[in-house]
């Protein structure tokens, strides 16, 4: 029997979280200072349910994902490796950030998360989340996923959110 309505399925947990160092360069000639967050981050799926399981997606599988996803980029320095503004340089034992060709830091590799972003505002590790989720073998097997939206929030009350439609 085929359900008409729509289904969402959400997760946030008190370990989809990730503390993480960044800084962001803003228009012009700025580039903000090292500092970090304590990021929290929430998953939203959509679409028809499983004909045979009755549900949208696995929720022991979606946690077990994000956990993932979460846990590697936790505990580093977030770098955007598609900045014009950074030139981000790993070695294999550090990797050296320059920002408009003037030294900025030097980081051992290790500690570091290199990102394939222009910039490591919250609005772009959404998106980047939302991408890496959306590339999973569970969730591309899935049947009937129509959309995924990702929360990232880095200070309470202060997040962005990607909605990416799938298909």
């Amino acid at each position: 029997m085929q359900r008409r309505g729509d289904f969402r399925v959400h997760v946030t947990k008190d370990y989809l979280v990730f503390a993480s160092a960044h800084f962001i360069t803003f228009a012009g000639h700025r580039c903000e200072t090292l500092h970090g967050h304590n990021y929290r981050a929430g998953v939203t799926i959509e679409g028809a349910l499983d004909d045979e399981s009755w549900y949208v997606f696995d929720f022991g599988a979606l946690k077990r994902i994000m956990r993932r996803l979460c846990d590697e980029i936790d505990h580093k320095v977030l770098l955007a490796t598609e900045n014009p503004k950074l030139e981000v340089i790993d070695d294999g034992q550090m990797v050296r950030v320059a920002y408009e060709g003037r030294p900025r830091y030097v980081f051992p590799s290790a500690d570091c998360a290199l990102l394939p972003i222009p910039n490591t505002t919250v609005e772009m590790l959404a998106e980047l989340l939302t991408d890496r989720l959306r590339k999973e073998p569970d969730v591309i097997a899935a049947k009937g996923l129509r959309t995924i939206e990702i929360e990232v929030e880095e200070n309470f009350g202060q997040s962005a959110f990607c909605r990416v439609t799938l298909g």
